[in-house]
């Protein structure tokens, strides 16, 4: 059986603020977004409030129209947020979250065709029985690209297809795709799982039991943690090791009764970093990374070049799985390494970096389940 994870970074449609020449723009981007959509929850709006409003709506650019910015759009369903004068600044007429119903949502754009149909031939060459996705849209999106675009290369279409809505809304949730002969037997979400008042994942610890093709039950832990993008390093450090803590307790409690339990994904951090300690230092939870038989093309990472500082997804076993595992690699076909791409091979079809699958390389287990 081959496993695999695989951060996709969106099959047809992302958010135009992932988009932009550095990460540090749409970082940027994003932040506003988030900080606007949070002090509209607010259910009473103070002066101080009303004035960073406003101050947001101006750097997102939809103080003039609701529509006018190029990442975001207003949404104004009953009831007034704003007023716009001919002559004058604007004047925010509400008084709080029950006197009007919207919200602050991004735009999207098409993810380039080109970019798509290489993330199709990197899923065909991967040939994984069970493939974990990171950053697809929806489940009928997922299903439309294996039905369509990965039949559309030459490779075959996935079986089973899931993807349960994550707590992120900007669609970049993780899902799980599998052959025929290993169905997906249960599915628990844990998008509620909460400490302190607040849901402890960014999207999702999905949690898959699989059968495999001899009859055993394995479970797959599909994950995508906080990310370093917003916030304080501090904070986002913070949130990234309470979700490995809990990820690890959630593991804790399969591996007393189940042998096979692999947890796979984006973690977005490296293995001697402190927010990831509960999954990569305990002795019994074993990184593919490290087997005889790995193969990583001298180049440790998954993102980007493949710099060490870049190793953060990954495939992490139960010690009955890795000690059934005959080999694994890291899958760099759909990456354009370097400025010009010439770091290591890619697809003929990337002629250029906005071509590329994705700026993840995937990773991957054969293992005799």
């Amino acid at each position: 059986m081959k496993l695999a994870s695989y951060n996709v970074e969106n099959l047809f449609q992302r958010a135009k603020a992932f988009n932009l020449a550095t990460w540090d723009e749409g970082r940027e981007v994003l932040q506003w977004h988030a900080e606007l959509n949070r002090i509209l929850g607010k259910t009473k709006y103070s002066g101080q409030d009303k004035k960073k409003i406003v101050d947001l709506m101006k750097k997102l650019k939809i103080d003039k129209k609701d529509d006018g910015g190029p990442f975001v759009i207003l949404r104004q369903n009953h009831g007034d947020l704003v007023k716009r004068p001919k002559s004058g600044p604007i004047e925010i007429v509400a008084d709080g979250r029950n006197d009007w119903i919207g919200w602050v949502d991004l735009k999207y754009e098409e993810v380039d065709e080109v970019a798509t149909r290489n993330t199709a031939q990197v899923i065909r060459d991967l040939q994984a029985d069970v493939l974990g996705v990171v950053e697809a849209e929806s489940r009928p999106s997922l299903l439309r690209f294996s039905d369509n675009v990965i039949k559309a290369v030459g490779g075959a279409p996935y079986e089973h297809v899931m993807l349960i809505d994550g707590n992120d809304d900007r669609g970049i949730d993780v899902a799980i795709m599998t052959r025929d002969d290993y169905p997906i037997v249960s599915i628990s979400s844990h998008v509620d799982d909460a400490e302190g008042g607040s849901r402890i994942f960014s999207r999702d610890c999905a949690q898959y039991e699989i059968r495999t093709a001899k009859g055993n039950p394995l479970f797959v832990l599909v994950n995508h943690l906080k990310s370093k993008g917003f916030g304080s390093k501090a904070t986002s450090d913070k949130r990234r090791e309470r979700q490995a803590s809990h990820v690890k307790d959630i593991y804790d409690e399969l591996v007393d009764r189940y042998k096979f339990v692999a947890i796979i994904g984006d973690m977005n951090d490296t293995p001697e970093s402190a927010p990831l300690a509960a999954l990569t230092r305990d002795a019994a939870l074993k990184d593919i990374s490290v087997h005889a038989s790995f193969d990583d093309g001298g180049r440790p990472g998954t993102f980007g070049n493949g710099t060490a500082s870049n190793k953060i997804d990954y495939i992490l076993l139960s010690p009955e799985l890795f000690a059934r595992t005959k080999a694994g690699g890291i899958f760099r076909m759909g990456v354009w390494g370097g400025k010009n791409g010439t770091l290591f091979p890619h697809y003929p079809e990337m002629t250029k970096a906005s071509e590329a699958a994705s700026d993840h390389a995937a990773i991957w287990a054969e293992i005799d389940i």
